[in-house]
């Protein structure tokens, strides 16, 4: 995905997110459950993306070389939080927007770029986007493009977060196979492809399936899976972000 398609999806995953909170807190209340992070109720959902949103922009906006400094925002009582919470997606939009994704700026990884930003709060976005619809109990797909990305990141970046020196011990390779995935591009992603060579866990779907698989907000028999269904929840399970 290009610069372009990254603020796309942020603007449409965060008109999105609000439709979906707003709809869920009039149908479940404030105190219905995120069932993606059980600890949440929905309220906490709309102040968590808020803040996120709110330290990015303010990285963006500021081209910030470390977080010290960061201004942080007192939570709004429940019922200004989703006028907060839209502020907060505009002034991030506005931030990526005006900036060149090779602006350097702070993050918590490696790269040290707006770039970064860009497709982490895409994805941030998305992800929360569905938490929000599982409260209120109507999810839409994600794109395949989008879930592709999604996995790509959470594959580059996350799973070495948890395992710098590669594969546990006793790993072995999980294969997604999306069945979206356009012409042309690659659709299959491999967890632990330094591991031991057999057996092998396919699982296969959609690939927006497969990204909500990957952060366990689908259960793992959303997909078909080939091999040993427990040994390659276990696995998944296993890249756990502290």
């Amino acid at each position: 995905m290009d610069r372009d398609a990254y603020l796309v999806t942020l603007h449409a995953e965060g008109d999105r997110f609000a439709e979906a909170a707003a709809a869920a807190r009039q149908q479940h209340g404030w105190r219905a459950r995120v069932p993606g992070c059980p600890e949440w109720d929905l309220a906490d959902l709309v102040w968590h993306l808020g803040e996120v949103q709110h330290f990015w922009g303010w990285i963006v906006r500021t081209r910030a070389t470390s977080p010290a400094g960061y201004p942080e925002p007192a939570r709004p009582d429940d019922e200004s939080l989703p006028a907060w919470a839209a502020e907060r997606s505009r002034e991030l939009a506005d931030a990526l927007t005006r900036a060149e994704p090779t602006d350097p700026v702070w993050t918590w990884a490696p790269q040290q770029d707006v770039a970064f930003v860009l497709r982490r709060q895409a994805q941030e976005a998305t992800v929360h986007r569905v938490d929000a619809e599982q409260v209120l109990g109507q999810v839409t797909p994600i794109l395949a493009e989008v879930g592709l990305d999604g996995l790509d990141e959470w594959l580059e970046l996350m799973v070495p977060a948890v395992f710098p020196g590669g594969a546990p011990t006793g790993a072995f390779p999980v294969v997604f196979r999306a069945t979206d995935a356009a012409s042309g591009v690659g659709a299959e992603r491999v967890l632990f492809p330094d591991a031991e060579a057999a057996p092998v866990h396919v699982l296969t779907g959609p690939a927006g399936d497969l990204l909500l698989v990957a952060w366990r907000r689908l259960p793992l028999r959303a997909v078909a899976v080939e091999g040993d269904a427990d040994k390659a929840e276990a696995l998944l399970a296993s890249v756990t972000l502290a």
